[in-house]
């Protein structure tokens, strides 16, 4: 009878080692097919941030080489103006640019209407902006607010209207930002929630129609509540863009002496060119280090905020 049990137990134990087995070797090809995308990130993201992390905690000579000073930088941080100065600017620009994501929807929802025509030229003018170089943009936007001779100042002359120096008054050059901001961006935005409409069911539209609802009600009854997971992904990825801004402000204000010779250069400089003028122009790479950690810091912690109030968002919905 023992005998029996055993070989018994034995038989049953053998389909169960053999699927520990196949999970194993599961588990090796997986690890095997995403080794070279970890391997990637880890060289390239994780490996450079650990990195600066480190030089955040150093000084940096003027011919190279670095001493270890600890928290030194991260206390003159919380100390220098132009820091200060650069986060607000940084933080209005992004507050202001999420003005693109309600006209998105709008365009998004013109350009879904059936039977309109031209709607791939359309699509086309639209996401042009995406796919131009950020410095050629920067260039056309910089020629068009040209407070002598920029085109927009010329067509407010043809109505009686002095144009002020768009990038070089402090009281317009960060909203001037912001409208191209909104402009290169719009396209982007315009093709995902274009997306996110046509997934939605016609159904819904079928029974708001039959309660007698109109193309307008349905639009805030049903479109906007159904694109509010299409609006959460395109709000997290335009904060964490707006909070990395540097090319456009480089190209239309310059780096170093020549930026700062413009009287709007407080209201224009942002983190990220903070960053590159300490890093690349009086070589100050440690304190460069410290703050582009703080801004990494700031873009976690926004983006962490952000998906804790979609997750209200849906529970409250």
């Amino acid at each position: 009878m023992t005998l029996t049990t055993t070989r018994s137990g034995a038989a049953h134990a053998a389909p169960v080692k053999g699927k520990d087995r196949s999970r194993r070797s599961e588990a090796l090809w997986g690890l095997a097919f995403i080794a070279p995308t970890g391997l990637g990130l880890a060289v390239f993201y994780l490996w450079p941030v650990l990195q600066t992390a480190y030089f955040s905690l150093t000084e940096w000579g003027a011919f190279g080489g670095h001493t270890w000073t600890g928290f030194d930088n991260y206390l003159r941080l919380a100390g220098d103006p132009e820091v200060g100065q650069a986060l607000r600017n940084t933080l209005l620009y992004t507050a202001l640019g999420l003005a693109a994501i309600p006209l998105a929807i709008v365009f998004a929802a013109l350009l879904n209407v059936k039977g309109l025509r031209g709607v791939g030229a359309y699509r086309t003018l639209f996401f042009l902006p995406v796919v131009t170089m950020p410095v050629a943009i920067a260039m056309v936007w910089r020629w068009l607010y040209n407070g002598d001779y920029g085109l927009i100042n010329h067509l407010l002359a043809l109505v009686g209207l002095d144009g002020p120096n768009w990038v070089s008054d402090p009281a317009t050059a960060l909203y001037a930002l912001v409208v191209v901001g909104v402009w290169s961006s719009l396209g982007y935005n315009l093709i995902i929630f274009l997306a996110g409409m046509q997934a939605i069911p016609k159904e819904y539209y079928e029974a708001a129609a039959i309660d007698g609802a109109g193309p307008i009600r349905q639009f805030f009854k049903v479109t906007v509540p159904l694109l509010s997971p299409t609006a959460f992904f395109v709000s997290v990825v335009s904060v964490i863009g707006s909070l990395q801004l540097f090319d456009l402000v480089y190209v239309m204000s310059g780096s170093g002496a020549a930026a700062r010779a413009n009287p709007a250069f407080p209201r224009l400089q942002t983190v990220v060119q903070l960053f590159y003028d300490r890093a690349f122009v009086t070589n100050d790479r440690g304190y460069a280090a410290a703050i582009v950690m703080m801004l990494l810091v700031i873009i976690i912690a926004l983006t962490v905020l952000q998906f804790r109030l979609q997750r209200r968002w849906v529970h409250y919905g």
